[in-house]
């Protein structure tokens, strides 16, 4: 495995992996059985792309002000995570300091965090699980052109039951089999253009044949496969999430490919054929037997119908979350208000910078000895 440092700084970093390209792909099952191995390091996700509505507030990312505000915000993001990363503090400072002239991005924020947690762990590889950063997949590219990516494809009728009930999509087949296919169409873009980059699994595989799986994605990445890997109940990370939130209930446990089929009782006959419809290309692809004819007539008016059912359906399960896992509850909720208060400052902050007519592109003088905080 190539070693060379894809961020521009001084040595050798880890290698960077992203999965791709959407959630409830058993993509936990999968991360928490290869950290296992010392030379591969994925720690809970960041998901930046729920930060991704509020980057236009910083506004120029040359200006010194902003980039600093942006690294602040994000290492902020970081913290308010429902996963801790163990072991790591970041200081803003230092961090800025360390990437100010590299090219700037949100994205290089986030992968600078990344690299620096599994520098600290002694990795050979990173792997980032916020999948839904596919649609950025270029931009990451200009800035690591090291960057692997694994791309885990799954059932979209197993998938998509999956979303439906989990409080991090939408409450409704429709709108969540839209996702699945946006999702898949930029993955395909990245797979044409970056063929030599990308490894595809199929999720069904590896409930069928852990061990050929896990193999196949070590010798991708370029480290060793080990047998304890099958054992996903020693992980302790895997215990953990497994007590914080009914989505993860299960990665505590050996997967069970009975539950392949699990949709069929999940999903109606129609909801099904709507799947089906929007998916028939990629089900084919990947080999996946169509239970209809695929041919639903699909108005563009039913979006709007069943987003608006999505929305009462998503408030009724933010209170049932409260009431059933309160724990669960609150770390969402704290991380959706931390989001919320960025975008309220920095929307005052834009206001007041343009009515004081701010002058763009601030620099701020580059440290020479450490930054410390006196009384």
């Amino acid at each position: 495995m190539n070693k060379s440092n894809p961020t521009g700084g001084n040595g050798n970093r880890p290698v960077p992996v992203l999965m791709i390209p959407l959630r409830r792909c058993g993509s936990h099952a999968l991360r928490l059985r290869l950290n296992f191995n010392p030379q591969f390091y994925s720690p809970y996700p960041l998901h930046i792309v729920d930060f991704m509505p509020l980057l236009p507030l910083y506004g120029d990312l040359e200006d010194d002000h902003a980039y600093f505000r942006l690294v602040s915000d994000v290492v902020g993001l970081q913290a308010v995570s429902m996963v801790k990363w163990p072991g790591v503090v970041f200081d803003p400072v230092e961090i800025f300091e360390a990437i100010r002239h590299a090219p700037r991005s949100v994205h290089r924020i986030v992968w600078e965090l990344l690299l620096r947690s599994g520098e600290a762990r002694g990795a050979r590889i990173v792997m980032d699980k916020s999948l839904d950063s596919v649609h950025y997949a270029d931009e990451l590219m200009r800035l690591m052109p090291d960057m692997r990516f694994l791309n885990v494809v799954r059932d979209p009728r197993a998938q998509i039951a999956s979303m439906n009930k989990a409080i991090i999509h939408d409450f409704d087949t429709l709108l969540n089999a839209r996702t699945w296919v946006e999702a898949h169409r930029a993955a395909d873009l990245l797979l044409e253009r970056y063929p030599e980059r990308a490894m595809t699994i199929r999720y069904e595989d590896f409930l069928e044949d852990q061990e050929a799986t896990l193999r196949k994605i070590c010798g991708f990445f370029g480290i060793d496969y080990l047998p304890q890997m099958l054992d996903v109940s020693r992980s302790a990370e895997a215990k953990q999430i497994a007590q914080m939130s009914a989505l993860w209930s299960s990665n505590c446990f050996a997967p069970i490919p009975a539950n392949i089929d699990k949709y069929k009782a999940q999903l109606s006959v129609d909801e099904i054929g709507i799947i089906e419809t929007l998916t028939a290309r990629y089900m084919r692809r990947y080999g996946y037997e169509l239970a209809t004819d695929a041919a639903v007539d699909i108005d563009t008016s039913a979006f709007d119908v069943a987003r608006r059912l999505s929305d009462e359906r998503k408030h009724e399960a933010w209170r049932t979350l409260e009431a059933t896992n309160f724990r669960d509850y609150v770390l969402r909720r704290q991380r959706a208000e931390y989001l919320a208060s960025v975008r309220a400052r920095m929307e005052a902050l834009r206001a007041a910078r343009q009515a004081a007519g701010v002058a763009d592109r601030q620099r701020l003088d580059e440290l020479v000895t450490p930054f410390e905080v006196t009384d």
